[in-house]
């Protein structure tokens, strides 16, 4: 698929918004290489460097990522995605964010949640002491990463669950990096089991203690692994 050509004349703010698009609209999914710096000039009918301020400004937005001698990757759909995926994966950082984060889900999601949404955050973490059980670590980390996101999801507030599903590959690479990590309980029922319990009650201020109890062990074994 080529891209409609554009003024000579354009200015680089147009160019970036035309290769934005082509990223958050998925026509250039994330981890897939755009097309060589020749076919876009060809394509947009632009100068080279024109072309080339754009793709710096989307690389340090963190939409792109240059490779050396490999071209040029979508490395995230949003800039609020691209810094966030610059956390690496030290968990202490990680466990910073979702502190305030968490907390504020599961508050709301207690006055919001519906019936349907309860059910299904029941399904994941099954699928969760499952993947335990029989030490799937990849299991394990999409079924835990995806009940926090029912939580965000179900939060009611777009925003928040936005910023969720944004720290998403953050939160996976710290449960990966740290899976063997002396103390590591991925049964914990601190912060899952006891907080759905507490999303079914419809109880708030549980619900919170709950979300900020899983860090805070999160936080305990992680200190005591290291």
């Amino acid at each position: 698929m080529t891209l409609p050509s554009v003024r000579r004349s354009v200015l680089v703010d147009d160019v970036i918004q035309r290769l934005r698009t082509e990223i958050t609209s998925g026509r250039w999914p994330v981890g897939a290489r755009i097309p060589t710096e020749t076919a876009l000039i060809e394509q947009l009918g632009i100068a080279r460097g024109t072309l080339r301020e754009a793709t710096r400004a989307l690389i340090h937005a963190g939409l792109l990522q240059a490779r050396q001698g490999d071209g040029t990757y979508v490395r995230a759909t949003s800039e609020l995605s691209g810094a966030i995926q610059r956390l690496g994966s030290e968990l202490g950082e990680v466990l910073e964010v979702r502190q305030a984060l968490d907390a504020q889900a599961a508050r709301l999601a207690a006055a919001r949640i519906s019936p349907e949404a309860v059910t299904h955050l029941g399904e994941l973490l099954a699928r969760r002491a499952t993947a335990w059980q029989h030490r799937d670590r990849d299991a394990w980390i999409q079924a835990d990463h995806a009940f926090h996101q029912a939580v965000a999801d179900a939060a009611g507030n777009g925003l928040l669950g936005d910023l969720y599903s944004a720290l998403g590959p953050a939160l996976r690479r710290s449960m990966a990096t740290h899976w063997d990590d002396h103390g590591f309980d991925g049964a914990d029922r601190r912060g899952h089991e006891d907080l759905l319990d507490a999303l079914r009650a419809g109880d708030a201020a549980l619900a919170a203690r709950s979300a900020v109890s899983n860090i805070d062990a999160t936080d305990d074994w992680h200190g005591t692994g290291n």
